[in-house]
């Protein structure tokens, strides 16, 4: 805990940059920009990992987008993703992705943990970010799942993981750039600077795609905290989790099943 608060006084003073190797370890294709796009330049030695390619194989976001089918939404997501990397220096050889359809990262939580424990152990970085359990869209919630048990997998020394803030469910509507409340484990702020907020919002203009659900988004603060060891097996919250507001074919308690299962099956005896 020592390690990620001296890291987060350093994000938060705005101060130089580092070689420390960071993986960021995100669901979708422009996650990482909502989260901490503004800091990745900071870090000369960062790599990305996607867990999904940002398509649902439904094709209803593909046809809305104007795209024939999920593989052209998919690759375009991609183009998006690569020329907003390029504004901060990350080629596509650090980003990496798995291919899982959008919408789908639950359905094999075992499989995803371990094909994370293999990255992180032959990469081994100093500094891993990810998602907190929230509760606002199921790949999120399987990838902060896999992460956490991916590195009790692992021997130490572990990277020092923090969490960078997404959505969740809120009074009247759905809460953004902020983290619900975790014992022990206080986010920091970070208040961009014009130049910061400029280099971000020139990213997200590189995800055309993603153009109205990006623009509800905060540009002018980043918030990330230590990680603290969530129980997977029970609710983020009390009430309706965000992601039971769409026909994704998941909810929190088939969420939980699969986390309790995936728990078992990776020999952690359904212990969170």
């Amino acid at each position: 805990m020592a390690e990620a608060a001296a890291l987060l006084a350093w994000l938060a003073s705005g101060a130089g940059t580092t070689d420390l190797p960071l993986l960021v370890v995100a669901a979708h294709p422009d996650d990482e920009v909502i989260g901490l796009g503004a800091q990745l330049p900071r870090f000369r030695n960062a790599t990305l990992l996607h867990v999904t390619d940002g398509a649902p194989r439904d094709g209803r976001d593909a046809a809305i987008h104007g795209f024939a089918d999920p593989g052209a939404y998919a690759a375009a997501r991609r183009g998006e993703l690569l020329a907003a990397l390029r504004l901060v220096g990350i080629g596509a050889d650090r980003a990496l992705d798995f291919g899982i359809p959008d919408q789908q990262a639950a359905l094999d939580l075992p499989g995803l943990t371990r094909r994370i424990a293999d990255l992180v152990g032959e990469r081994r970085p100093a500094v891993l970010v990810t998602h907190p359990y929230e509760g606002g869209h199921p790949d999120h919630d399987a990838t902060a799942f896999a992460v956490q048990a991916a590195l009790r997998l692992l021997r130490p020394p572990r990277p020092v993981l923090l969490e960078m803030a997404c959505y969740h469910a809120g009074q009247g509507g759905i809460a953004v750039g902020c983290f619900l409340p975790a014992v022990g484990c206080e986010p920091v702020t970070i208040t961009l600077s014009p130049q910061d907020c400029a280099l971000k919002r020139s990213m997200i203009g590189c995800f055309t795609t993603q153009r109205q659900v990006l623009a509800g988004f905060p540009i002018g603060t980043e918030s990330l905290r230590p990680a603290p060891r969530h129980d997977f097996t029970q609710p983020p919250h009390p009430g309706r989790l965000h992601y039971e507001n769409f026909p994704w074919g998941m909810t929190g308690a088939r969420f939980r099943c699969l986390a309790a299962q995936a728990l078992r099956d990776l020999g952690m005896g359904g212990v969170p």
